[in-house]
């Protein structure tokens, strides 16, 4: 007896397949940047909150799979990032206020964050939503 249909089940779950791991792969991503922005908050720069209140993620599908980026949308961020933070806990002038440099933060805190503070949290989320 000739079985029919066999080529198209194939096609179906592969079909199936793919959209659940990348319905996952996205999930896993953005789960991903909010634990390592959770990690970057601590040690961000703070004169004012206009830094930190501009942060951001962004999801982009690629040819094979998916990418995540994080940032800050602050015109000052990427040189704040990479400043060597030699002014750490100093006081501003007289008429400012605050501190030039708030005393937690670190010169390169987003690769910090991510790859510092938060790798063990972000190797469990990873682990956790591959898990079958």
């Amino acid at each position: 007896m000739v079985v029919k249909g066999v080529s198209k089940v194939n096609r179906n779950i592969q079909k199936i397949t793919n959209e659940i791991a990348n319905i996952r792969t996205q999930r896993i991503i953005q789960q991903i940047m909010i634990v390592g922005m959770s990690f970057v908050a601590p040690i961000t720069p703070r004169d004012t909150s206009t830094l930190i209140n501009s942060q951001y993620r962004e999801l982009k599908p690629i040819p094979k799979g998916w990418t995540g980026r994080v940032g800050y949308t602050a015109n000052y961020a990427a040189f704040v990032n990479n400043a060597k933070g030699t002014a750490k806990g100093k006081r501003t002038g007289k008429k400012s206020q605050g501190d030039y440099w708030s005393p937690n933060a670190e010169p390169h805190f987003v690769e910090k964050g991510f790859e510092r503070d938060g790798k063990q949290a972000i190797e469990q989320v990873i682990k956790d939503g591959y898990k079958i």
